[in-house]
């Protein structure tokens, strides 16, 4: 497994690696360390948020920090990245805003972002599906005569989809610029990795014909590095890589889910002892650049961005019933719009009123006044 920075902060040297990092001085690896501690305070205040009643469900991404922020500060402004739903980090880095983050998590839209303003699709709950989309969008760049490259990240559970395997077969034939980025964090909601596969996950790529490197996920040094040699890889037509960065999903799958049910307590604080965030804290202070002054300056950057993920969320408004009709089609059929003229009509009952003035329903749900029916209807 290949790593640059030791858990104790050290720096250890790697000839073939280091070339791809040696622009990232200690500045560098200090606007990366500011990323780390901003997402994960993010990730904390938006499980706060849910376990508030604000969010319906949030997937925490803490423990994944390096594997995020190493890779996606690697790429360009013009490359395009398909994301399952853990990826918030890799969203931040996109340019994705704090109350976009969580838009669609409390059920206020159904998507959080335009794809095209952060060159990042929205996030892709069915697992595995977005390694396709990724191939497909590498295709249509190779055909495009653009140098542009896909990024598909997903976890170790996903690789036993199907369409996982597809989309590298796609690739491997057409030699598509795609990047396939498993974070493998140990866990497939409950189940281990192990259960699913007994080599490393890195090793399935070469059989389709694509490199594969397996990383200290922990390490975003050495993820920077990886993602650097795959992408330009892609760019000069040598195809698609496969990366396993191996790290630790340190809190539950989601906020609906109970780690401690299934996790060996010292299992998990073994991964603790491996935490990026204090890795790079070592090593900064080794290099005597983790003053007070910086860490002060980091969390108060990370506290504003939480305050305004939470001012944003608060701000969020339902929107209104007729708009689950938008962006069905791109032109709307008379099928479309017929069930729109429907659910109109049905909505506009609850507008009524009774002859004694007490309104009927109002929003869905209500009792109305004069019968206690619910929503105007027994």
């Amino acid at each position: 497994m290949v790593r640059l920075l030791a858990p104790d902060g050290t720096r250890r040297p790697d000839p073939e690696h280091d070339p791809w990092v040696a622009d990232v001085d200690d500045d560098r690896l200090v606007a990366l360390y500011e990323d780390m501690v901003v997402v994960r305070r993010l990730d904390i205040e938006a499980t706060a948020l849910q376990r508030q009643g604000q969010l319906g469900l949030w997937p925490p991404l803490l423990g994944q920090e390096a594997a995020q922020i190493g890779s996606a500060r690697a790429l360009r402004p013009d490359d395009f990245v398909f994301s399952s739903y853990r990826e918030n980090a890799v969203a931040w880095c996109r340019g994705v805003s704090t109350t976009d983050l969580v838009r669609v998590w409390k059920g206020t839209a159904a998507t959080g972002w335009d794809p095209r303003a952060v060159g990042m699709a929205t996030p892709t709950i069915i697992i595995g599906a977005q390694t396709l989309h990724a191939t497909g969008y590498a295709i249509g760049c190779a055909k495009d005569g653009v140098d542009s490259v896909a990024v598909a990240y997903f976890g170790d559970g996903a690789t036993s989809e199907g369409d996982v395997h597809e989309a590298m077969v796609f690739a491997a034939s057409y030699r598509a610029p795609v990047v396939f980025f498993c974070q493998n964090n140990q866990w497939a909601i409950s189940e281990p990795v192990g259960l699913q596969s007994r080599r490393p996950l890195a090793d399935r790529a070469p059989g389709y014909g694509i490199p594969s490197v397996r990383v200290d996920g922990n390490d975003v040094l050495v993820v920077t590095a990886v993602t650097r040699v795959a992408l330009d890889r892609a760019r000069t037509g040598g195809g698609p890589t496969f990366v396993e960065a191996v790290t630790y999903r340190r809190g539950p799958h989601t906020t609906s889910d109970d780690p401690t049910r299934y996790v060996d307590p010292a299992v998990h604080e073994r991964w603790v002892a491996l935490d990026p965030i204090a890795r790079v804290e070592r090593y900064l202070e080794r290099r005597g650049r983790l003053t007070d002054e910086l860490t002060g300056a980091v969390t108060a950057r990370a506290d504003a961005a939480a305050a305004e993920m939470r001012a944003g969320c608060h701000g969020l408004e339902p929107p209104p019933p007729l708009s689950v009709f938008d962006h069905v089609y791109t032109t709307p059929t008379s099928w479309l719009e017929r069930q729109r003229s429907q659910y109109a009509a049905y909505l506009a009952m609850f507008d009524e009123r009774t002859g004694d003035g007490a309104a009927v329903g109002g929003p869905a749900g209500e009792r109305s006044a004069d019968d206690g029916t619910v929503g105007g209807t027994r």
